[in-house]
């Protein structure tokens, strides 16, 4: 499903002040859920660090490609294999299982463990303990958990909290009345840094005013990507709009852009008519790394991906944070 349009706008008609406003009990409930799970968890500790990535929010804040970039810089700390753990949403495996690229396809795993299992190990189970304890098994020197902020499953070294820089904390509701998973201040009361991930408007710089731990910024940057004629995309995101403005920030000649459902799985008549739009505008089309992952083989060949990193505006003050967190683990080595 796609976030509803007045999950970020404050104030004004086009807020639905009325119909936020009947949703708000049912956000309370959605809260206070979220609260009795963490406060009843006794999380699992496991003899390697255990860094999560999450957000306050619904919906798409560029999670998945930060999560690469902070593999790479734990590698290069730690000098050894990072691990990924994921639910696997999406995916129909339960686990905790190993992501085989070469055996396993986004309907068994979810599109997101796919993709990242390209770049290094990534572990996927319902139950995220079990898939860390067999991630630590298989020699991993840390773990990544991936959308980990709500999820009290494992004991965690760091948790990194990521914030989209332009919408923030949306309408500052919780689900369904707004885009949030539980309130700012006890969400930021579990988090070591904010990770502020594109341009940073005023309304978002207000909504972390009270954080007092360390803010990093982060940009989503295109790889070097060149297409002669036009091009049609088509993406399954949190954001679609972001991806829109990702083709047009390249000099791409956009002809249109076809906006699915988060991690959305594609008919093969919407493919026909992706194609078959595309042959007639003369355009090649184009998607995401995770869309690609939920292609059928045959289809995904003809379907040319826009890779994106995560960039850190200050990687070596990140570095030395890493560093300072994760000492204890560095000296045992």
């Amino acid at each position: 499903m796609r976030a509803p349009s007045f999950w970020t706008i404050r104030f004004g008609r086009d807020a639905a002040p009325i119909l936020r406003l009947l949703l708000s009990p049912l956000g309370a409930l959605y809260g206070a859920s979220v609260a009795r799970r963490i406060a009843k968890a006794s999380p699992l500790a496991l003899p390697i660090p255990v860094i999560s990535i999450g957000n306050l929010t619904a919906g798409g804040t560029g999670k998945t490609p930060f999560s690469q970039t902070l593999r790479t810089l734990l590698a290069e700390l730690l000098d050894g294999q990072i691990g990924i753990v994921s639910r696997g949403y999406g995916g129909s495996l339960e686990g905790p299982v190993a992501v085989d690229v070469g055996a396993h396809r986004a309907e068994d795993v979810g599109d997101e463990p796919l993709m990242l299992a390209q770049g290094g190990p990534v572990f996927v189970g319902r139950d995220r303990a079990a898939a860390g304890k067999l991630a630590a098994e298989q020699g991993m020197k840390a773990l990544i958990l991936d959308d980990g902020h709500q999820n009290p499953a494992l004991a965690k070294a760091l948790s990194l909290v990521v914030v989209d820089g332009q919408t923030g904390f949306g309408n500052g509701h919780l689900i369904p009345a707004g885009p949030l998973r539980e309130k700012p201040a006890i969400g930021l009361a579990r988090a070591d840094a904010i990770i502020l991930m594109g341009p940073v408007s005023d309304d978002t710089l207000e909504d972390i005013a009270g954080f007092e731990g360390p803010v990093f910024n982060a940009s989503l940057i295109a790889k070097p990507f060149a297409i002669d004629g036009p091009v049609l995309g088509f993406c399954g995101i949190g954001r679609p709009e972001k991806f829109d403005a990702t083709l047009r920030g390249l000099g791409l000649n956009v002809v249109d852009l076809y906006p699915f459902s988060d991690h959305h799985r594609y008919r093969l008549d919407e493919l026909g008519r992706l194609e078959a739009d595309a042959r007639a505008a003369g355009a090649t089309l184009v998607t995401t790394e995770k869309d690609h992952a939920r292609l059928p083989p045959d289809f995904a060949a003809k379907v040319r991906v826009v890779p994106i990193e995560a960039v850190l505006a200050d990687e070596a003050g990140f570095r030395a944070f890493l560093r300072g967190k994760l000492d204890s683990y560095i000296r045992q080595d």
